[in-house]
C-alpha cells in the first residue's frame, strides 16, 4: 500500500511539475509525445487521461523538464528504497548530476587517467574522454566502520589489520587509502522522451560502466516516460548493456495502447514484458534490493 501511494505521488509531481501541452496544427499533445507521430500523440493523451493529469499550457524547456524528471525519480526511489531497509540494509546516498564516476570505489582510477590525459596530448587522443560522463542518478553505499561491521558480534568480526583480517575489501572503511569513497550501487539514466540517438548514448554509457570498473558492476538501468512502445523497444531490446528498462506507468501505458486500438504497439509491450526487458517504475526499488 505504501509503494502504491508513493507511485501516485510520483505521477502527481510529474503532472504538476513537468507535463506541459503543445500545439502542432490542430493537434494538442503533452510534451513527452512526438507531435509528428499520430500514434505517439494518441497514446500520450490517453495516458494523461488515465493518470488524471490535466492540460497545462505553461512553457517548459526540455533541459528543465529533464532535470525535474531526474529529481522526481530520485526522490521516489529514495522513499521506496528506504521502506526496503529491512531487505537491503545499509547507509545509502542518492545523487543527481552532482558527481563523477571517479567519486566511487570501482571507478576511482579514472581520476588518475584524467589527470594524465590532461598532461599528455597523445595519451588524451588514445584514451579519449568517453568515460567521463556524469550519470543522471546514482545510488551508492557508504563503507562501514569496524564498529558498524562488528555490530553486536562477540567476539568481533574485525578487530585489527593483521594477517587473516579482511584487509582489502572497500566495504571496510579503514581499508581505503586517502579519502573514503562510497561504493557505486546503481546508475539510473532518465529519459523523458526517446529518440534513436539517445538510445545509443545510454548504451554507450552502459558499456563505459562495464568496461572501466574495478570491482563489482553496479545496476545499470533506464527510466523512461516515452509513450511509443517502438521507441522504448529501441532501448529495451537486447541484453548485455542495461539490466532492464522501467516505464513511469507501464500498466497505464498498456491500457492506453489498447484504448487507442494500437494492437501492434500493445503486442510489442507484451513481448518486452514477457522477455523481462521492461518493467514498471515500482519494480525498480525491489530490483535494486537484489
Amino acid at each position: 500500500m505504501q509503494i502504491s501511494a508513493l507511485r501516485r505521488q510520483f505521477h502527481s509531481r510529474l503532472g504538476r511539475d513537468i507535463v506541459r501541452w503543445s500545439q502542432k496544427g490542430n493537434r494538442r499533445y503533452p510534451n513527452f509525445a512526438d507531435g509528428s507521430s499520430q500514434s505517439s500523440v494518441a497514446i500520450a493523451r490517453r495516458l494523461c487521461e488515465i493518470l488524471a493529469i490535466p492540460e497545462t499550457d505553461a512553457s517548459l524547456d526540455s533541459q528543465t523538464a529533464g532535470r525535474r524528471f531526474e529529481q522526481i525519480t530520485r526522490d521516489f526511489l529514495e522513499q521506496c528504497f528506504t521502506l526496503l531497509s529491512h531487505i537491503r540494509p545499509g547507509h545509502w546516498v542518492y545523487l543527481t548530476a552532482q558527481c563523477q564516476l571517479s567519486d566511487f570505489v570501482q571507478y576511482s582510477h579514472l581520476a588518475h587517467l584524467k589527470s594524465l590525459a590532461r598532461q599528455d596530448r597523445d595519451l588524451r587522443t588514445t584514451l579519449g574522454l568517453d568515460y567521463l560522463f556524469t550519470p543522471d542518478i546514482v545510488i551508492a553505499r557508504m563503507p562501514l566502520s569496524d564498529a558498524e561491521m562488528n555490530g553486536e558480534a562477540n567476539p568481533p568480526l574485525v578487530s585489527s589489520h593483521e594477517t587473516g583480517e579482511p584487509n582489502l575489501t572497500p566495504l571496510r572503511a579503514s581499508n581505503q587509502q586517502g579519502p573514503v569513497r562510497s561504493l557505486l550501487h546503481a546508475v539510473i539514466s532518465c529519459k523523458w522522451t526517446i529518440r534513436s540517438d539517445r538510445s545509443q548514448n545510454i548504451r554507450a554509457e552502459a558499456q563505459t560502466l562495464i568496461r572501466n570498473r574495478k570491482g563489482h558492476m553496479p545496476h545499470i538501468v533506464a527510466v523512461v516516460a516515452e509513450p511509443l512502445p517502438t521507441r522504448i523497444a529501441s532501448l529495451a531490446y537486447g541484453t548485455g548493456d542495461l539490466d532492464c528498462v522501467y516505464h513511469i506507468a507501464l500498466p497505464e501505458l498498456r491500457q492506453a495502447c489498447h484504448d487507442c486500438g494500437l494492437e501492434d504497439q500493445e503486442e510489442l509491450l507484451d513481448d518486452l514484458i514477457s522477455a523481462h526487458r521492461l518493467r514498471d517504475i515500482t519494480d525498480l526499488p525491489f530490483d535494486l534490493a537484489v
